[in-house]
């Protein structure tokens, strides 16, 4: 199934999935028995799972996609871990700095803690932050956690994972670049935005696409319609089980935290250079597509 958060006609926040371009209010076709948003539905989804199931081939549509407004689908997550688990754009940004990537990248999937409180969803205007002139966007799968879960091995990662959503890291290049010299951060370059969306696609609907460590997914970026940025999901270097055992490792795990994938290779204008785009400005339109999931677009003002 496809979930999506959004605004209905009479401006509330509801949740639901779409199909066929058709929106249901999953609370609402329920008569009540699900609930309003997906992190309720996310914590106990094998117990609504059967509702869903029934209720997937019966309901009548709530809306139309194009009579509600999308939102982040999964607005209030308890946490938003982002790594770098695609090599090629480790190896694309150290190249522009003339450092080598270092030997430990390969011994453990990296992760940083983003912002969970600045969520924004498809066709949500983005910001440019106050004294960035370096504005970059970054094209990442991310991963939803379904269960709860400690010192999870990768080979068992599988039954804790929800679903997928496309994932637009932010970047203030300039703001970023100050602040890790001083070695801490990434953070005010990091602090203002993250994009997911537009549907959070259960495990499931990719299952189809699985390939090596990742899924065999074309992932691409464009501005003002440009297509500048193209890879594969199934170009990982870590799988999202070997991100879910480093992330558990002595910690707890909750339905609804967001593990980003990382920037796949020449995924962001970093690795491209401004020989290829300058640095995003306000009026600039960036829409990332990845395939099985859709399109994600913002507006930069």
């Amino acid at each position: 199934m496809k979930f999506i958060t959004f605004i209905d006609a009479n401006g509330r926040q509801k949740a639901g999935w779409i199909k066929d371009e058709n929106v249901y209010d999953m609370n609402l076709v329920s008569n009540g028995e699900l609930p309003d948003n997906l992190l309720e539905l996310i914590k106990n989804y094998s117990g609504y799972l059967p509702m869903l199931k029934s209720l997937e081939g019966i309901a009548e549509p709530s809306a139309q996609l194009n009579e509600v407004t999308l939102t982040a689908p999964l607005p209030n997550p308890p946490s938003v871990r982002d790594f770098m688990a695609f090599e090629l754009h480790v190896l694309n940004a150290r190249k522009l700095t003339g450092r080598k990537v270092p030997e430990e990248w390969y011994e453990l999937p990296a992760f940083y803690f983003t912002n969970h409180l600045v969520l924004s969803g498809h066709n949500e205007k983005i910001e440019r932050p106050l004294g960035c002139f370096a504005l970059d966007y970054e094209l990442e799968l991310g991963c939803i956690i379904g269960k709860e879960g400690r010192n999870i091995k990768a080979e068992e990662a599988e039954d804790y994972i929800f679903g997928y959503t496309i994932f637009n890291d932010w970047s203030a290049r300039d703001l970023q670049q100050k602040e890790m010299k001083i070695g801490l951060g990434p953070a005010k370059g990091k602090d203002f935005a993250t994009t997911i969306g537009p549907v959070i696609v259960t495990k499931d609907e990719l299952e189809k696409y699985r390939f090596g460590r990742g899924f065999d997914l074309t992932m691409t970026a464009k501005v003002n319609g440009e297509l500048l940025s193209k890879g594969n999901a199934k170009d990982l270097y870590y799988s999202f089980g070997q991100m879910i055992e480093r992330a558990s490792a002595g910690v707890t795990l909750y339905p609804g935290d967001i593990l980003g994938s990382g920037t796949v290779g020449t995924g962001c204008l970093l690795e491209l250079g401004p020989e290829v785009h300058r640095w995003l400005e306000p009026g600039d339109s960036v829409e990332l597509e990845i395939t099985g999931i859709g399109k994600l677009k913002n507006q930069i003002f």
